[in-house]
């Protein structure tokens, strides 16, 4: 695996950044009268790639990135910061923003700066 995050078959450069992998358990209701926990673990840990950004990226490239999304619920390969090796499971991205960088003479776009993007898991293995 060379590619940081591959989204439906397409690789994601590494972003640029401090990234986060978090590892989240579900569970039903916490806790009885008496403070103690009673409730169960609901399915499977699930994951998320927090503060994914890039300092810099081709309009291109960015408008690349942010089409791997456009059916939403997508299959990702991540890192599994659990089992310490990649795997694919069904993510949706969060809000993804870039803001103003190099506009062309027509003042379209060419590069932009800050662009983030967080996956959530959605549940269900890839």
């Amino acid at each position: 695996m060379s590619a940081f995050i591959t989204i439906n078959g397409q690789e994601f450069p590494a972003p640029d950044n401090e990234w986060e992998l978090i590892t989240y358990t579900n569970v039903t209701s916490g806790r009885n009268a008496q403070g103690e926990f009673i409730g169960d673990r609901v399915g499977r840990d699930q994951h998320k790639v927090n503060n994914l950004q890039w300092s810099w990226l081709p309009a291109e490239t960015w408008a690349q990135m942010c089409q791997a999304f456009s059916s939403f619920v997508v299959t990702a390969t991540i890192w599994d910061q659990v089992h310490n090796d990649w795997m694919s499971i069904q993510i949706y991205p969060g809000d993804r923003t870039a803001s103003g960088g190099i506009n062309d003479a027509d003042q379209r776009p060419i590069l932009y700066k800050l662009c983030k993007v967080n996956i959530v898991d959605c549940g269900v293995i890839g």
